[in-house]
């Protein structure tokens, strides 16, 4: 148990300790005790534990995707770890965009799941299908990192095409594609572009009450189609750091009573609690820490007290 008295980030500190994997224990030291190129150095090694033959990433990165072989999901997450210690560029962002292009769908883009995937466990409301369809779930995020990193390659052509085609046509969404959308406009080139799709979809958000606006009358909000009891968003979700596009959807007092509820949220152990569905002993042991983190991010980015 966490030390009675400690601060916020010394509860989690001694949480990431205790459960975390290697790769997120790295990642907190670099954020939060020390970030020197030393140890950005050492989150970069205990990712290369995940880094596949083909350039791509595997092996339960994304701890809803189990098993050894490349997956969109893991690229998306090794890429936000690569961009939050400055390094996703060079010769491994390359070999990433590699594997990117071999997985592609016609279109251009990627699919939620490549079918490698089949004979590995993976969360039960993600199909494998032979043939699976372009998703702005996973292609958002992958694209918009890349951007933001100004990095160039033949396969963002298509992937940006589509993207934007995705973003600028949602009419009935869901939180997790929302979310994907603005991964996708954070790092979109076309700032003006992107800043009016951005209202747009801020205004479908707050339209298809996809939000909680009042954390303390949370439990009297419906959960989106398809999500958990109790799996909801709040705006420190969508705008995870103050320049995100999303931020300009809530009001100060909304974000506020959001950052207010994040903060109440760390739990006697240290570690924030994982909202969304549970279906393996392990998923939520591996994920918590990763939920800390971005949680202490977050709140450090609006500039609350850690």
């Amino acid at each position: 148990m966490a030390r009675s008295g400690a601060s916020p980030a010394d509860r989690a500190e001694h949480f990431v300790w205790l459960t975390a994997r290697v790769l997120e224990q790295r990642r907190f030291a670099y954020h939060f005790l020390d970030d020197s190129a030393r140890n950005a150095d050492a989150v970069e090694t205990a990712l290369t534990a995940y880094l596949g033959e083909d350039g791509g990433y595997g092996y339960a990165l994304e701890p809803d995707v189990r098993g050894p072989v490349s997956q969109p999901l893991h690229v998306a997450h090794a890429l936000r770890v690569l961009d939050g210690i400055g390094r996703c560029g060079g010769q491994r962002v390359e070999r990433v965009c590699r594997y990117l292009t071999g997985i592609s769908t016609p279109e251009g883009a990627l699919p939620a799941l490549h079918p490698s995937l089949r004979g590995y466990p993976a969360a039960p409301w993600m199909p494998i299908v032979d043939d699976p369809p372009s998703e702005l779930l996973t292609t958002g995020p992958v694209v918009g990192l890349l951007h933001r990193n100004e990095v160039w390659h033949a396969w963002l052509f298509r992937a940006t095409d589509y993207c934007w085609t995705a973003v600028e046509s949602l009419a009935k969404t869901h939180p997790y594609e929302v979310l994907a959308a603005v991964a996708f406009l954070d790092g979109a080139p076309d700032r003006t572009r992107a800043q009016a799709a951005a209202q747009r979809l801020g205004e479908l958000v707050r339209e298809q009450r996809l939000v909680v606006l009042e954390p303390e009358r949370a439990a009297d909000h419906p959960s989106p189609e398809g999500y958990a009891p109790g799996e909801h968003h709040f705006p420190h979700d969508y705008a995870a750091t103050p320049d995100s596009v999303a931020r300009h959807w809530f009001s100060d007092a909304e974000m506020d009573r959001s950052l207010d509820f994040l903060a109440r949220s760390q739990e006697e152990d240290g570690g924030w609690p994982v909202t969304w569905r549970q279906w393996a002993p392990g998923t939520a042991l591996e994920s918590r820490p990763m939920v800390t983190i971005e949680a202490l991010r977050t709140l450090r980015a609006y500039g609350r007290p850690l």
